[in-house]
């Protein structure tokens, strides 16, 4: 950790990526080489993104370890600084205080098959460690994406699911709530809630599960996965709940005794059947 870890280190938007119509990915560098090339983190860790003046609000990193030409962040827009954050263009700095938190258990997932379930903007906690497991893909069994959305306009990483679906080594099922009449003309292309999709396609439960979405998407996943046999400590989700300082001074993310910044923003479903039910 820095000597000082609520001072933002500040950085260059190196491009801007408009992935939906409230959706924008970030890609930056440190101003400092230094800190950039030193820069080390793991699947699933956060950042802080500030706007001096504005303030400053939490994101997973989701570009992968295993690519250190950037920093990705996706940012919805939702809010005062998110609203900010998404009138940057490139060449505009931003700061940015990481790694926080702690990370996916890759180590411990090797050897195993990995179902990723995620919900819109949920995608982004998942797509780093997607990335770190194609990347290191020998280390890991089968590997299956269920990805949904809204509608077919609400999916991100367009190009990476392009990507994704060319490939023989992962398994691709997207699913959106409102088809156009376009959608389901090929064979990856799915209509209905992700619970239920998930259910259908019925995912081998000896490996883990990760998932990430809306609440209410986790919730009813969450479901369908113990309704799999999927076990509680091999259901993995990530959760950014009212982050604030990002180093557990605040306070502000406390679920009973864990703070989510530091205990967190990964948990186990084993976990978080401890917590009080505020989530």
């Amino acid at each position: 950790m820095k000597a000082n870890p609520v001072l933002p280190d500040m950085a260059t938007i190196m491009e801007v990526v408009e992935e939906t119509s409230n959706i924008k990915t970030f890609r930056v560098r440190f101003n400092d080489e230094n800190v950039m090339k030193n820069f080390t983190f793991e699947p699933g860790q956060v950042g802080q993104l500030s706007i001096f003046g504005i303030g400053e609000s939490t994101f997973v990193i989701n570009s992968s370890p295993t690519r250190m030409d950037y920093l990705q962040f996706s940012v919805m827009r939702v809010g005062e600084v998110t609203s900010r954050i998404h009138q940057l263009k490139v060449g505009d700095s931003v700061g940015v205080r990481a790694p926080l938190g702690n990370a996916f258990p890759t180590e411990e997932m090797k050897g195993q098959d990995v179902t990723f379930i995620g919900g819109g903007i949920g995608m982004a906690p998942l797509r780093t460690l997607l990335v770190y497991m194609l990347d290191n893909r020998d280390d890991y069994g089968k590997i299956t994406l269920l990805y949904g959305a809204r509608s077919p306009q609400d999916l991100s990483y367009q190009e990476d699911i392009a990507e994704w679906i060319e490939r023989d080594d992962i398994d691709v099922v997207l699913t959106v709530d409102n088809p156009d009449e376009e959608w389901g003309k090929k064979p990856y292309e799915k209509a209905g809630l992700i619970p239920n999709v998930l259910k259908e396609i019925n995912p081998d439960n000896k490996g883990y599960a990760v998932t990430c979405g809306p609440p209410i998407m986790i919730k009813f996943t969450l479901m369908a996965l113990n309704e799999l046999g999927f076990k509680d400590d091999k259901i993995l989700t990530t959760l950014e709940k009212r982050m604030k300082c990002g180093v557990g001074l605040c306070g502000r993310c406390n679920i009973g005794d864990k703070y989510v910044c530091v205990d967190g923003p990964v948990f186990k479903y084993s976990e978080l059947q401890e917590l009080p039910n505020e989530l």
